[in-house]
């Protein structure tokens, strides 16, 4: 009896009518993704081009030369290129304001970013073989990660995989922000960090998750109560998170999502049901049912896969780009179609509880990205970038600005065309000092987001 309960396995209905094999993501990419045009207001990544002569020389006509039985070889003809050599693409990133402009509000700037923590950088160093050396140097790309920043002159910064995080602190202490940072478990040396300018934001709480706690693996998580110095009646929660890499485990990533979900509402109703913003890395695909989750609030995962919850799986930039075929058509949808069950084991970890085949969560949460309507070479069918992570393995989007009720975006920098991104090769390149894109979104408080007196009153006692 105990051995039957123990293995009892819950099988899902028939498979959806969207569970067939996908065609390359390339022939679903416009002609338009891989245009490019100039823009009026625009940051730029630009390099001077590098050229290389080939003009060779005609073989011989003496004897001596047609002796050999086979044409003169040219070796500056056919060897690879190195990565230091090739041209760098301009990299265009324009500002997009939103359709509407509202009436004078504060407004404020946030930024996310995976900075692709060093340690990482060159334990994977695999994910870069097209990157030229110095551009993977953590002294180059702390430079150009800290230029990013301060160019873009944000209000809140949310950074993930920071594993050199006093470095960072001690440039942007200078521009006039102060930081917290949280490390995650385990034996890694990389974690989350949240700068704010002084002048702008005062913290008031500050709450982290070490989901090793919860049986979800060494992922950390940050959330901060904040209130404007200009406007004591505004006050916001902004959380932080990188989510679980792997791939196969999207009941973990579900887990962590669904955590940081119901921690940030219940942070949020204590200070008076304030606005939250949630950003980070969330290793998650806009076509994904965990992208669904958080947009909806609801997911029936006995309806999917759990290997396939996150939709990295289809992101090799050899699928994206049409180069090979996910997999045979029969056998791909035998394998989903056979492993979509899942154990008590994996739904308690996904929902909280052994018979939560539904998994909700508290917020009714929108993406930045894809409430401003952007380009259709720069965005996908649900307004969100194509792309915000590209290196030899991966090239897709994962990372995300979420808010709630209370906040509204009013314009994001949007990301560089697929054409662009994939003439560079890769990421970081020159100006770019990540393997991911840094999204910036600017956003006003509206007019129903101010705080109660009595939280005021708690405010002003701390």
């Amino acid at each position: 009896m105990g051995f039957e309960a123990a293995s009892r396995r819950r099988h899902p209905p028939p498979p959806p009518s969207w569970l067939c094999a996908r065609s390359p993501l390339s022939t679903r990419l416009s002609p338009a993704h891989l245009s490019t045009r100039p823009a009026s207001r625009s940051f730029s990544c630009k390099s001077a081009a590098l050229c290389c002569s080939g003009d060779s020389t005609r073989p011989s006509s003496s004897p001596s030369a047609r002796s050999y039985g086979r044409r003169w070889y040219n070796p500056l003809r056919r060897r690879r290129v190195p990565p230091e050599d090739r041209p760098s693409p301009e990299i265009v990133r324009r500002w997009i304001g939103a359709d509407q402009p509202l009436a004078a509000q504060m407004k404020f700037t946030v930024v996310s970013y995976n900075i692709l923590g060093d340690k990482n950088a060159s334990k994977h160093r695999d994910l870069y073989t097209d990157i030229p050396s110095q551009y993977m140097r953590w002294e180059w790309r702390k430079r150009v990660i800290c230029e990013e920043l301060i160019g873009w002159n944000p209000d809140i910064i949310c950074l993930q995989e920071v594993d050199k995080y006093f470095e960072l602190s001690k440039i942007l202490e200078k521009a006039g922000y102060v930081g917290s940072y949280k490390r995650r478990t385990g034996d890694a040396v990389d974690g989350c960090a949240i700068f704010w300018k002084a002048n702008e934001f005062w913290l008031l709480e500050e709450e982290s998750i070490k989901f090793k706690e919860l049986g979800l693996r060494d992922n950390v998580a940050q959330l901060l109560v904040f209130q404007a110095c200009k406007a004591e009646s505004k006050q916001l929660l902004v959380g932080n998170i990188h989510v679980l890499y792997n791939p196969s485990r999207g009941d973990v990533k579900l887990g962590q999502i669904r955590h940081l979900s119901s921690r940030a509402n219940s942070l949020s109703e204590k200070w008076g049901s304030i606005p939250v913003l949630l950003a980070g890395d969330f290793n998650t695909t806009p076509q994904s049912a965990l992208y669904k989750f958080l947009s909806t609030s609801k997911l029936d995962i006995m309806s999917y896969d759990r290997r396939e919850l996150s939709g990295q799986r289809s992101c090799h930039p050899a699928q994206v780009f049409g180069e090979k075929q996910d997999l045979s058509n029969s056998l791909f949808l035998i394998d989903r179609f056979l492993t979509c069950c899942w154990t008590d084991e994996e739904i308690k970890t996904a929902s909280g509880n052994a018979e939560g085949e539904v998994v909700t969560h508290p917020l009714n949460l929108k993406s930045s990205y894809a409430t401003i309507r952007g380009s259709a070479r720069t965005r996908d069918s649900n307004g969100e970038p194509l792309a915000t992570s590209y290196h030899s393995k991966f090239f897709g989007t994962v990372d995300y600005i979420w808010y709630s009720k209370g906040l509204v975006p009013t314009g994001v920098l949007d990301t560089p065309s697929v054409d662009i991104l994939r003439r560079a090769g890769g990421l970081p390149c020159k100006k770019v000092g990540s393997d991911h894109l840094a999204l910036v979104s600017e956003f006003a408080f509206t007019q129903d987001s101010d705080v109660g007196e009595g939280t005021l009153l708690a405010t002003s006692q701390m």
